[in-house]
């Protein structure tokens, strides 16, 4: 070959790569565009369980500036544009009939002191206004979903109370049954049913969260639960942190048929990073997760889907999505596969901010209903840490059930 045609082979090369650059900075600069003008608004980060494992919640020893052993610290939010985030108030099942509740109002009360003392950067949001109103502030609006129905200790008080103190959607179930409600893994069939779905008291539940206001997280329940709750629902529901099952047919993803209902309900689902929910294998790429967003959106539309990435909550994650920071390349490639700008600021935040407002829309209509303070039944939570005052007829509870509520509180303690 010539000189000359070695160096017009080198100059084409050079320019072929300038373009495919430049075609790549194209899409990420428009994302970039987009997530200024509309939040991203993630469903579910596990930064609060972090910080308890890691510091005990001793917020003044943690610096949010340089931490490095978490995916999210506060240089990787602002890389990755982070407009408004549902804090998960997470603990293990194996707190449940124990100290549950304790232990969730201390992941509360962590995220609001994590947003007093970097004011500059979170701003604490209560509804989809604030959501808003922070955004345009150039803050990351920070809420509190509470991961587990087992948090609540079967009570629909402490429903009110944790409400009052800013939690804004719960999670029914974790990966145990509640007292009232049948978690994801019956579904694999390691678990039995307890209740075909939810339990009376469960039904009760969900119409007090429709009162409220609460958004209903249906990751990590039964197909026979989601199915009940969007029958009986007056609101939107939501999927915090779940996948596609038709892409990877794990029990924690959603499948088609929920999809569809979802989208005739007006809810969403918030796409989880977490390999094991993308590829069903340990391994995964930024592409993958693209997946999910595309198959989501035709077989709902893109008006029912979000982001829930379940960063610091999860051990392995895409290639391309390694933390908080890389969710713009996410955008990037939606509409390098040709997602419209509208899709696109549909899934970063406009559809959360819709099922939202529906639902405060709900609750308004529901002011004069008074709060239900019926009670769960007595032998229904029966167990050596639960008092019975308050109901008169606990003594003559049959000693057969409470044998099988101790056998089955064993099962649980041994199973976490």
């Amino acid at each position: 070959m010539s000189s000359k045609c070695g160096w017009l082979l080198s100059v084409a090369l050079f320019s072929a790569c300038l373009s495919l650059s430049a075609g790549q900075d194209v899409f990420l600069t428009r994302a970039w565009t987009l997530m200024a003008r509309t939040p991203l608004i993630d469903g579910h980060n596990d930064l609060p369980w972090q910080l308890r494992k890691q510091f005990n919640n001793e917020l003044n020893k943690v610096n949010l500036y340089n931490l490095t052993t978490t995916h999210t610290n506060i240089p990787k939010i602002k890389e990755g544009r982070l407009g408004a985030q549902f804090w998960s108030a997470y603990v293990p099942c194996d707190t449940q009939y124990k100290d549950a509740v304790r232990q969730t109002l201390e992941q509360i009360d962590v995220v609001h002191r994590m947003c007093q003392k970097y004011p500059e950067t979170f701003m604490f949001a209560y509804n989809s206004q604030d959501i808003r109103t922070a955004f345009s502030m150039n803050k990351t609006a920070s809420l509190i979903g509470v991961e587990g129905g087992h948090s609540l200790d079967s009570s629909l008080g402490t429903l009110r109370v944790m409400y009052q103190l800013g939690v804004r959607y719960l999670t029914l179930t974790h990966s145990c049954n509640t007292p009232w409600a049948d978690n994801w893994r019956v579904d694999t069939g390691t678990e039995p049913s307890q209740h075909d779905g939810l339990s009376p008291f469960g039904k009760q539940l969900i119409v007090e969260m429709n009162r409220l206001g609460m958004l209903i997280d249906l990751a990590h329940v039964t197909v026979k639960v989601m199915n009940q709750v969007l029958d009986m629902s007056a609101a939107p529901v939501i999927f915090s942190h779940s996948s596609a099952y038709g892409v990877c047919p794990h029990k924690r993803n959603v499948p088609d048929d929920v999809l569809r209902r979802v989208k005739e309900k007006g809810g969403i689902v918030m796409i989880n990073f977490y390999n094991d929910y993308v590829t069903c294998s340990q391994s995964a790429k930024l592409s993958d997760v693209a997946d999910h967003f595309d198959y989501i959106k035709k077989v709902g539309g893109a008006d029912i889907i979000g982001f829930g990435g379940d960063y610091d909550g999860v051990t392995r994650l895409p290639e391309g999505l390694e933390d908080v920071s890389k969710v713009p390349q996410l955008v990037a490639e939606l509409l390098r596969r040709n997602w419209t700008d509208v899709e696109v600021e549909a899934a970063l935040g406009n559809n959360l901010l819709r099922v939202m407002k529906k639902v405060e829309d709900v609750r308004d209509t529901l002011k004069s209903k008074s709060p239900d303070d019926v009670p769960i039944p007595y032998e229904e939570v029966m167990n050596p840490c639960r008092t019975s005052h308050g109901y008169p007829n606990a003594a003559s509870v049959p000693l057969l059930s409470r044998l099988t509520l101790l056998l089955t509180l064993s099962a649980c303690v041994r199973l976490f």
